[in-house]
């Protein structure tokens, strides 16, 4: 009997197929870093678990890249790269002006913020755009254009893309070499992009709404964190302190940005640590790499990506060659051409689909048309060059 006079409600039960779809939304957003766990326990079986499996890990990246993802989500968090991008929009004219500076805009953002986080900061700016001009037959365009954008314009950058932030401290790689390396496909790549826009009509469009005002504050100290977090990168303080500084100051400005961090894309990274190491010491695997990457690196690195993606790809490679220039554009241009070949591309399939449900296929088509050309041409051009 319930004495309070009031009755008693049983819980719901829960809905099987509620849990189901959660489930399986779980796997599609995370596949890549499921993908990786399971490479990671299937290798522990051929190689089992010592104390060599701590040398696998790169602290140092992994380090830099929570610290850089932590400030740019802070910044998020208090709409600059919203603000930034609207007051540079609001300056065009027509479509094809709008859609050049969208695509420039996640071009240059993936160079400061990684291509994943530009493409989750612009991507939302895009369709904006186009939805409320009425210019939606532009969308699936735009979206490939910017995918590709992010994918090919942080190339130019150490910290623009997570492979590239592997890459350069594995080897060492100078700043100056770096980009010496680079400049060639990524202007190569400015200019296709370009071109591509080019063929867009000019047609009169407006944004209306009101653009948020920025917390000055906030601003600054996001700021100097960023400025801080790219010290880290370039070796000019050590990457620990940023592992004390950061979450300390977020903690009390923003738990949002660190809840909000891209950590499976961290897992990613460590589980792929795991896998690539055990690899490394297998030695028919040993002989089969090395052979394929002592005849082509760039060629073998780039056809890698296609399947495993290009983060996997460098780290897995990277312990198969000297090569690191050629590996290093590899597994940059690798980053277009099929749906997987990078994880930047995921992310623009599921916000798409998430707002043209029926219309996917369509766009899956239209993306491998536009990343194949980019590939065929950038892979070409690299390998005359190299």
């Amino acid at each position: 009997m319930n004495l309070s006079g009031v009755q008693e409600r049983n819980p719901l039960p829960k809905n099987p197929k509620t849990e189901t779809n959660k489930f399986g939304q779980f796997v599609r957003k995370n596949i890549v870093m499921l993908i990786a766990a399971a490479a990671a326990a299937v290798s522990a079986f051929f190689v089992k678990p010592d104390g060599a499996y701590i040398a696998y890990f790169d602290f140092k990246t992994l380090t830099c890249l929570f610290c850089v993802l932590a400030v740019v989500c802070a910044l998020k968090n208090i709409s600059f790269f919203e603000i930034l991008a609207c007051k540079i929009v609001e300056k065009c004219k027509n479509t094809r002006t709008s859609i050049l500076v969208l695509v420039y805009v996640t071009f240059i953002g993936s160079m400061l913020i990684a291509n994943d986080m530009a493409l989750l900061t612009f991507l939302p700016l895009g369709y904006s755009t186009l939805y409320k001009t009425g210019k939606e037959k532009y969308m699936a365009f735009t979206f490939i254009m910017q995918n590709i954008a992010a994918n090919l314009g942080g190339m130019l950058t150490p910290f623009g893309n997570p492979q590239n932030l592997y890459l350069y401290s594995k080897f060492g790689i100078s700043n100056a070499e770096f980009v010496s390396i680079m400049f060639p496909p990524f202007l190569l790549s400015v200019i296709l992009i370009t071109i591509c826009c080019l063929f867009i009509k000019p047609e009169p469009i407006r944004i209306g709404g009101e653009i948020k005002k920025l917390d000055p504050a906030k601003s600054m100290i996001y700021f100097v964190l960023f400025a801080f977090s790219i010290a880290l990168v370039f070796k000019i303080i050590p990457y620990y302190f940023g592992l004390i500084l950061i979450p300390a100051v977020l903690l009390f400005m923003d738990k949002k940005a660190l809840a909000a961090v891209d950590y499976p894309l961290l897992l990613t990274f460590a589980a792929f640590f795991v896998f690539s190491g055990n690899l490394s010491r297998i030695e028919a695997v040993r002989n089969l790499f090395a052979g394929l990457l002592e005849k082509n690196t760039l060629l073998f690195s780039a056809l890698s990506c296609q399947f495993i993606s290009n983060v996997p790809t460098a780290v897995l490679l990277s312990n198969f060659t000297s090569d690191y220039a050629g590996l290093l554009v590899g597994v940059n241009i690798g980053g277009v051409g099929t749906i997987i070949a990078s994880l930047a591309s995921l992310i623009t399939l599921r916000e798409y689909t998430n707002l043209y449900p029926g219309k996917q296929g369509s766009y899956i088509l239209k993306f491998s048309a536009f990343n194949f050309g980019f590939l065929a041409v950038l892979l070409v051009f690299c390998l005359l060059i190299l």
